[in-house]
């Protein structure tokens, strides 16, 4: 599946794919200078890059394992959207959840992409819904 990427900042990196079977490309950091996120604080680090994904797809914008485990550090909206008409750069909102301050370097792996399809569904009002067995039963009602 082609997806058309523009580099839109000078030093930004198009998304890789880092080996030959992994399911997200990394997105890259391309801020102007080193940004540091200080505990409990977020930003929106720009990657340099637009993209065209295909109607009818959209790209997962999702965490890196290994900054969420090594620094705290994560996505505050996860996972995020790209939508195939949204033609602005992408922008990815890390959190800082950790102890330590976190620096974000330029060319930095910050997050991961994954195109996935999108089917908008057909919204109909009902007066009632079918019952189900699971019914209301909400947060945790299988147990631990």
């Amino acid at each position: 599946m082609k997806i058309l990427v523009k580099k839109v900042k000078t030093g930004a990196r198009l998304p890789q794919y880092m080996t030959p079977q992994a399911a997200g490309m990394d997105l890259f950091a391309c801020p102007e200078e080193a940004l540091t996120l200080n505990p409990g604080e977020w930003k929106a680090i720009p990657t340099g890059i637009t993209v065209a994904v295909p109607p009818g797809w959209e790209l997962q914008i999702r965490p890196r394992s290994g900054l969420a485990l090594k620094y705290g550090v994560t996505l505050l909206n996860s996972p995020g959207t790209v939508d195939a008409d949204y033609r602005g750069e992408i922008h990815i909102i890390l959190v800082n959840l950790g102890k330590t301050p976190f620096t974000v370097e330029p060319a930095m792996r910050i997050a991961q992409a994954i195109l996935t399809p999108a089917v908008q569904g057909v919204l109909e009002e009902a007066q009632d819904l079918p019952p189900s067995s699971r019914g209301e039963r909400g947060f945790g009602h299988t147990g631990i």
